[in-house]
């Protein structure tokens, strides 16, 4: 007869358990007394106890719902028929029987993926309880009328993020799977857990700055960011980066790429296997990248002209000295894109035709419909933001990082908080999280300018609302032909808003659609069995981005060949490989050189 105390959980190693005990409260009282020590010294990090001011939205809307009594009766009505049902079912349930759920999670809903979720009544229970009161509690705040178009927008974000938060997968107690592994493990996981949780407190100077990846596992230029190449240029603001050509022939235009500046240019050459960089000069193009400064408090001053002077106008010029060809095809990405069509704008008014063609992934020129980031620009969230960016020089890159993970709190918060905290387990090495995590600050004279002029006021559409340098900007003025990439669940770029470029240039446009997000859409290789598909419509683009939907068609694998064939027709012919520092322009340094290695703490 097998022992009893077989069943018995293992208990935690009391050598062990204590030495842990004793480290947690010494890493406690560290974080406690820098904490203390950081408000006598004046470092505070909100100017206002409600820095994004949601209680102001929240009031306005319980106003509205009280002066509407009945409907509020109705709503609560529908939530006691919803438990009612759920009541029904789960009795059902319980007694042996079979019953169809009341309510079940969204397809790809990750947080219920553990059996015990669906196979335990009680732990079904609980999870339809929360999913039918989430609902209904979003439901119920998106039909009260009356709201502005930015308070209704601010109040459903932060009602999602509310439910978020309180869905029964982020507590010990109502996760099957933490109480499975704290029974197995004896609590160590819990243990483990409030260690990783005081490193990352820690690690953010008393701000939870959640670890999503081993940072340990990757470094710049040794096994990421790792095609060959040399700086060629640089000046305050960014490093350019020639590539070694991987061909014995080129396209005679070289191919320049503006990244983002909020994060580092490397999201193009991640492994050899999903490299854009890589597998652009495998296809025979000479391949510049913008390499961006991590900038801090000496550079508060640099304006979004300055990004335009000394981003891309600044290796235009090198380009020409380094391979002798005038004429370039451009790539932006993301803001490097708005920073792209800006440019574009600007040579265009001032005869310039240097740039042959222009490429956009997943980059915004009409902000009107720009998705939940809408969320963060009203007067007196910007107002708090610019006291912040005008008393350090610039915004951190954590701050934007927080603000980007919120837009997908199920997969880049609570799923960490799991792993990390209730689990207790180090996080997996994952070079696109480690990417993430690497970004950048901003010099605060270029983001309020961007955020002001852009996002909120929108006037990078209208034809003259802007002039940089006196010269006037208008969008209308790009002729060149433009190949628009965006992707269908991107949640930064809504694919619908990014679109609306294509009623805006002035030349002929190609508009792409690829499956996914702002980041796995775009770095999808042929070479690695491409998960997600794309679309694409000949003719003319229409007004709207349904109707362009409905007429396209839709294919298997990357995107990649399919802008390949594009570009190729703007290439110019071919000529000699060029290797970096054989041109008007010595080596500085071997790629990914030295700017992109600025890493925030």
């Amino acid at each position: 007869m097998a022992s009893s105390d077989s069943h018995i959980p293992p208990l935690p190693d009391p050598t062990e358990l204590s030495k842990a005990v004793t480290e947690i409260a010494e890493q406690s009282q560290r974080i406690v007394t820098q904490f203390i020590e950081g408000q006598q010294d004046g470092e505070t990090t909100d100017t206002t106890m409600d820095p994004m001011n949601v209680a102001g939205a929240f009031l306005e809307l319980t106003q509205r719902m009280l002066t509407d009594p009945t409907a509020i009766a109705q709503a609560q009505m529908q939530l006691w028929q919803n438990y009612l049902t759920l009541w029904q079912t789960t009795t059902t349930r319980m007694m042996g029987g079979e019953a169809e759920a009341a309510v079940t999670a969204e397809p790809g809903d990750r947080r219920f993926k553990d059996e015990a979720w669906n196979d335990n009544p009680v732990f079904d229970y609980i999870k339809q309880s929360y999913l039918m009161t989430a609902r209904w509690i979003t439901e119920t705040v998106a039909e009260v009328d009356g709201l502005d178009p930015q308070t209704a927008k601010k109040v459903d974000f932060y009602t999602r993020q509310f439910v978020d938060a309180l869905s029964p997968s982020n507590f010990v107690a109502t996760n099957p799977q933490v109480l499975r592994e704290t029974v197995e493990s004896g609590g160590q996981n819990l243990v483990n857990g409030l260690k990783n949780m005081l490193d990352d407190l820690e690690r953010g100077d008393g701000k939870l700055k959640i670890r999503m990846t081993d940072n340990n596992a990757f470094e710049v230029g040794e096994n990421i960011a790792t095609a060959p190449g040399k700086v060629v240029f640089q000046n305050d603001l960014m490093q350019l980066l020639q590539f070694d050509p991987a061909t014995e022939t080129v396209q005679r235009r070289p191919l320049l790429i503006i990244p983002p500046w909020i994060n580092k240019y490397y999201i193009l050459d991640l492994q050899p296997r999903n490299s854009f960089i890589r597998w652009a000069s495998a296809q025979g193009l000479t391949v510049f990248v913008v390499s961006w400064v991590n900038p801090d408090a000496d550079l508060a001053e640099k304006s979004f002209a300055d990004y335009m002077r000394e981003g891309p106008l600044a290796a235009l010029d090198a380009i020409a000295a380094a391979t002798g060809e005038r004429e370039v095809n451009a790539i932006g990405y993301c803001i490097g894109g708005t920073l792209l069509a800006t440019t574009l704008a600007h040579m265009a008014a001032r005869g310039d035709d240097r740039i042959a063609s222009a490429t956009f992934f997943t980059s915004l020129v009409d902000f009107s419909e720009a998705g939940d980031l809408q969320v963060f620009i009203d007067e007196e969230q910007l107002t708090n933001l610019e006291r912040k960016m005008d008393r350090d020089g610039y915004l951190d890159g954590s701050d934007m990082s927080t603000t980007f993970n919120m837009l997908r709190a199920n997969d880049l918060i609570w799923s960490f908080v799991i792993n990390n905290y209730l689990m207790g387990r180090d996080p997996f090495p994952f070079d696109l999280l480690y990417w993430n995590s690497d970004s950048t600050r901003l010099p605060a004279a270029m983001h309020r300018y961007y955020l002001r002029n852009m996002y909120q006021h929108n006037l990078l559409v209208e034809p003259g609302a802007l002039e940089i340098d006196a010269v006037p900007i208008d969008l209308g003025k790009i002729t060149q032909p433009t190949f628009i990439l965006s992707t269908k669940e991107d949640h930064i770029a809504p694919w619908a808003a990014t679109y609306a470029a294509t009623q805006i240039y002035g030349g002929p446009v190609k508009f792409c659609l690829a499956g996914s997000g702002h980041i796995a859409g775009v770095i999808n290789p042929p070479a690695d069995k491409p998960k997600y598909g794309y679309w694409t419509k000949t003719g003319k683009a229409p007004k709207s981005p349904d109707a362009w939907l409905a007429g396209a068609t839709e294919h298997a694998g990357s995107w990649w060949p399919e802008w390949l064939n594009w570009v190729s027709r703007h290439s110019g012919g071919e000529a000699p490989a060029r290797m970096p520092g054989d041109g008007g322009l010595p080596a500085l340094e071997a790629a990914p050189g030295s700017y992109v290695k600025n890493r925030l703490k």
